[in-house]
Parts: C-alpha cells; sequence; structure tokens
C-alpha cells in the first residue's frame, strides 16, 4: 500500500469520526424532558435565626442592705404584679434576732412581732427568671436578688434583603434548636429602624412574639424563625428551569403536536416564585406539556436566561 493511500485513509477516517461526532452532539442538543403542568400550594418564606431574650428584664434590687429572712418564689414561677417575692431583715433588726435567738425562743418571738420584716414584692406581671440569693444570706442594696421578666420574645436577625417583605403582625413559626420537633407559632412583634452591621452583613433586629410561651421555652436558647410572606393554594406550578424570557416577556418550550421533534415559544404570565417552582397564571393548561433543555451545546442567546433566582417571590407579568 503506498504512503498515499494510507494518508488517504487516515483522513477519511477522521472526517468520518468528526462526522459522526457532529450529528451526535447535534442530537443531545435537542434533547429536552417533558413536564407535564400540575396544581399545586407555594409558599414564600424568609429565613432567620435569633435568640430567646425577654423583651424587658427587670432586676429587683432591695430597699436597703440586709438579709432574706423567707423566700416565696422559684425560677420560672409566673407572679402577679404586687405579689410576694420574699421578706428580708434589715442589718440593725438582723442584728437583734441573731441576740434574740442566743437567748430564749420567747425573746425571739417578742422581737419578731416588735420589728416587723420588710418585704420584697413584684413590681410587674411577669416570670422569675433568676433568683440570686438564698434564705440566711446577707446582701447589699445594690444587688440585683431576683430577675423578672414581663415575656419572652425572639430577636431574630433578619437580611437587609429581605427585610422590605416583614411587616408587623405577620406570622411566623419558631423551632428552637434544643426542641426542634416542637412548633411555636408567633407574630412579628417590633422591626428595627437602626442596622446592625457585622463582618460586612448588615441584618436588622425582628422582635418576633409567640402566642403562646411554651414551658420549656428559656431566655438565651437559639431559635430558627420562619417568615411567612405569601402563598397561594392549587394554582398551576411548573419549575423555575423551564422559563425563559425575551424582551421582557416570559415563555415556556412546548411541543408542537402536529410536526414531530419541533417545538415552539409560548408566552405566559407568571406569580409567586419560591425560587423552584414558579405559578402560572396565564398561558398554560392542568395536564399541559411543557418542555425543559436537558443539554445545550449551543451559545445562549442574549435576553434568553431565566429570570428567577432562588430568593425571586415577586410577582411578574
Amino acid at each position: 500500500m503506498s504512503k498515499k493511500l494510507i494518508i488517504v485513509s487516515i483522513l477519511c477516517l477522521v472526517l468520518l469520526g468528526g462526522g459522526f461526532l457532529w450529528m451526535t452532539l447535534q442530537k443531545k442538543s435537542d434533547l429536552y424532558k417533558t413536564v407535564i403542568v400540575k396544581k399545586g400550594n407555594i409558599d414564600i418564606t424568609v429565613l432567620s435565626t435569633g435568640v430567646v431574650q425577654p423583651e424587658n428584664r427587670l432586676g429587683i434590687k432591695p430597699p436597703i442592705t440586709g438579709r432574706i429572712e423567707k423566700i416565696f418564689v422559684k425560677e420560672g414561677q409566673k407572679i402577679k404584679k404586687g405579689g410576694f417575692l420574699a421578706i428580708m431583715s434589715s442589718t440593725e433588726r438582723a442584728a437583734l434576732l441573731d441576740a434574740a435567738r442566743a437567748q430564749s425562743p420567747e425573746e425571739l418571738k417578742q422581737w419578731e412581732d416588735v420589728i416587723r420584716p420588710i418585704p420584697i414584692i413584684a413590681p410587674i406581671d411577669g416570670t422569675l427568671i433568676a433568683k440570686n440569693i438564698e434564705e440566711g444570706q446577707t446582701f447589699t442594696n445594690q444587688e440585683a436578688i431576683f430577675v423578672m421578666s414581663d415575656h419572652l420574645t425572639i430577636k431574630a436577625q433578619v437580611d437587609e434583603t429581605d427585610i422590605s417583605q416583614i411587616k408587623l403582625n405577620q406570622t411566623a413559626q419558631v423551632v428552637l434548636d434544643a426542641f426542634p420537633h416542637q412548633k411555636i407559632e408567633a407574630i412579628v412583634d417590633k422591626i428595627a429602624y437602626e442596622a446592625k452591621t457585622t463582618n460586612n452583613v448588615t441584618t436588622y433586629v425582628v422582635d418576633v412574639l409567640p402566642t403562646e410561651v411554651p414551658d420549656f421555652m428559656r431566655s438565651g436558647m437559639t431559635a430558627n424563625i420562619i417568615f411567612h410572606i405569601s402563598s397561594q393554594t392549587d394554582v398551576l406550578l411548573i419549575p423555575a428551569e423551564a422559563i425563559k424570557t425575551e424582551e421582557n416577556k416570559f415563555y415556556v418550550l412546548v411541543p408542537v403536536e402536529s410536526q414531530l421533534h419541533s417545538v415552539q415559544k409560548k408566552y405566559i404570565a407568571t406569580g409567586l416564585s419560591d425560587g423552584k417552582n414558579i405559578e402560572v397564571q396565564s398561558g398554560l393548561n392542568e395536564n399541559e406539556s411543557i418542555l425543559i433543555p436537558e443539554l445545550s451545546l449551543k451559545k445562549g442567546k442574549k435576553g434568553t436566561s431565566n429570570p428567577f433566582s432562588p430568593m425571586g417571590n415577586k410577582k411578574m407579568r
């Protein structure tokens, strides 16, 4: 076999192989995944983390220096305003009682009746969250011997990109890290006007108030908060990846029934998006087929990208 014939044979093989590869890639570029339009529910939420804290934390200091004689409450107990927390003796009364106790029970009883103890009273309705004293212990009037809170709330850190979606009295759901299977219903109580920036991340503090505070909730617990932004039930839904845009209009690809392997654009109006699914308001019917390209080797045209990011949740038409 001549050298020229060998070269021609090699070139033919290369051309045949290249042609086969080109045809294979062309075929792959036209592969589509068929999706059936179905009805379902869509729920737009914003996720955040936070910490359980007292809304108003009140340290209770005694009126004078002295000693605790009797404590009537325990941590976690709910107390009404004006309720007795403890009784105490001033330093002088404590010294007199100690001296009388050394003499006789009758002497002690006499001095207890003559000089009455001083009550320590709850100034607010709330829960006792800390007891920093024991019976018989002395203290100064600069020490907070009891700590009360009117109610527990969750201080949620919401990113500045999401804060526009948070509204007062909006419903939310709280799950504590310590009790992951317990869901606590709550509402948005306050939204901070001033931002906090940590490590170049700007957030706003949102107070989330449980509609009913469970007994297991404690100050300092870490919480995950789900803010319910918007929802729709029994609406047409399609995958977000199916939607394309062209000149500010949205469309999907659908098969042409009369022509095998042919597709056409179908323009639609969209509603809510949770980043994965899109609500279709018009342009498609339930059980209709749409096509999603599974593999595209062709260079995309300008203006045909998917407009819906994972954070997308605005109505678009």
